[in-house]
């Protein structure tokens, strides 16, 4: 095991009971269901969590359905989205303003929509952004305008960062000399009472970025970064997968509709992005063992369909599917023979954790992990894996052929140790360790709007 991966905060030292008793209601801005990203499961499970520990009012707020078809992300087919326990609400506000207001209708909505909920709210409240870009700030604006005449109750703030917040905005913001961007991101996540990272790797690459801004600014970004950034690792639901094995037949059946067998197949599954390295997965694949002994099938969407479609070239043992849904996936990775992501570090994205390894992990069968060191993938792994080096299609092929050859007493052995350390992952533990952090006190600066 990676000694350098560290644990969740004591995990389950505060029970959800106990959770419960401290907050009443939850909000949780984020770019949720149908989009195809780990974030928005963890909303849900987070969502779940705090049903679970008796919170009164849960509110997921997010963007309208019409606003993300025509946003480019990837989607999940909408008929395919598992419903939420009763006590849960997703609201997707409308765009206040008409076309003279040129950016920003949907924040002001989503803002007036959390302080409408916050006024309705009774007893503390804890209101949770991931990504903190832009939801950081409409949630910092929303809680200074609703307490701007005095505190009207409890109201606690926590925003998680990913690494793309960094990558792609601060950076980005360095990059071109628009340093006070940099600053307002910065700035803004601090000003949360509890700021975290996904991931050691992610909270690394935080610091840094105030490194770089001190130096021009002569500011103190890095110290305050440094002190009070914590790690919370994605919370699962891992129940939903750990019980998949004994549910056999069902995963039989669901191999069954895609003309797969047990055991039979190498699946890839995210989203189909040049930094997820499915290029590289198809030309190792053609090249290994396995190749025409076991399908590749690869599942997602993305803005590389169109181009992993031509690279294929209809080649019969390879499926591309797009339309997967959540209860699918997991039985998918039950099923496999091995799970691929072999992810590579690019300008525009690198894998901060890799949820969806975690989940493959859960999710048992035989199938080992063949993924890369990147990022923060040896934090969701644990080492219960096999590696290859990044972005080496030769090496890729090695690790394929490593994972086909393994016995099945390997195999069960990598895969009872991976699942065990994946149950460090629970949503429950991840959501009382949230609170819990919430309750040590810190030097927290006071949530002021952002312009």
């Amino acid at each position: 095991m990676n000694t350098d991966v560290p644990p969740p905060r004591t995990p389950g030292d505060l029970s959800l009971r106990e959770a419960g008793e401290q907050f009443k209601n939850l909000i949780i801005l984020v770019r949720a269901d149908p989009i195809i990203c780990g974030h928005s499961t963890e909303a849900r499970n987070l969502a779940e969590a705090a049903h679970a520990a008796g919170l009164e009012k849960i509110h997921i707020v997010s963007y309208p359905i019409d606003t993300l078809k025509g946003s480019g992300l990837p989607l999940k087919p909408l008929a395919s989205v598992q419903s939420y326990s009763q006590g849960i609400e997703v609201d997707r506000p409308e765009q206040i303003g008409d076309y003279k207001v040129l950016d920003g209708r949907l924040s002001y909505a989503i803002s007036g929509h959390m302080i409408d909920l916050l006024n309705s709210c009774g007893g503390p409240t804890l209101v949770m952004d991931l990504y903190i870009v832009p939801h950081g700030m409409m949630v910092t604006n929303a809680v200074n305008a609703q307490q701007h005449f005095g505190p009207r109750g409890r109201v606690a703030t926590i925003a998680e960062a990913v690494g793309s917040d960094i990558t792609n905005v601060v950076n980005d913001a360095l990059k071109t000399g628009q340093i006070g961007t940099a600053q307002l991101v910065l700035s803004n996540y601090l000003s949360h009472e509890l700021p975290v990272a996904v991931s050691a790797y992610t909270r690394d690459l935080i610091v840094e970025a105030g490194q770089k801004v001190d130096a021009i600014l002569g500011t103190g970004f890095e110290k305050q970064l440094r002190e009070r950034v914590e790690i919370s690792y994605p919370a699962i639901d891992t129940s939903k997968y750990v019980s998949i094995e004994k549910r056999p037949k069902r995963v039989e059946e669901a191999l069954k509709e895609r003309g797969l067998e047990r055991d039979g197949y190498t699946l890839f599954l995210s989203r189909l992005a040049r930094a997820k390295g499915v290029d590289d997965l198809i030309h190792a694949y053609r090249a290994s063992d396995s190749y025409g002994e076991k399908k590749l099938v690869i599942c997602g969407n993305g803005p590389e369909s169109e181009r992993l479609h031509e690279l294929s070239d209809s080649d019969p043992n390879i499926m591309i599917l797009h339309d997967v849904g959540d209860e699918e996936k997991a039985l998918l990775m039950n099923g496999c023979a091995m799970y691929c992501l072999p992810s590579k570090a690019r300008p525009e994205f690198t894998e901060t954790f890799g949820i969806a390894i975690a989940e493959k992990m859960l999710a048992g069968g035989l199938g080992p992990v063949v993924t890369t060191r990147t990022g923060g993938i040896p934090e969701a792994t644990g080492d219960q894996c096999l590696y290859h080096e990044a972005g080496n299609v030769s090496d890729l092929t090695r690790a394929l052929d490593a994972a086909y050859n393994m016995t099945a007493p390997e195999r069960r052995r990598l895969s009872d140790n991976a699942r065990d350390f994946a149950m460090r992952f629970d949503r429950a533990a991840v959501f009382g360790n949230l609170i819990k952090m919430l309750s040590v006190p810190a030097a927290v600066a006071p949530v002021e709007a952002m312009a």
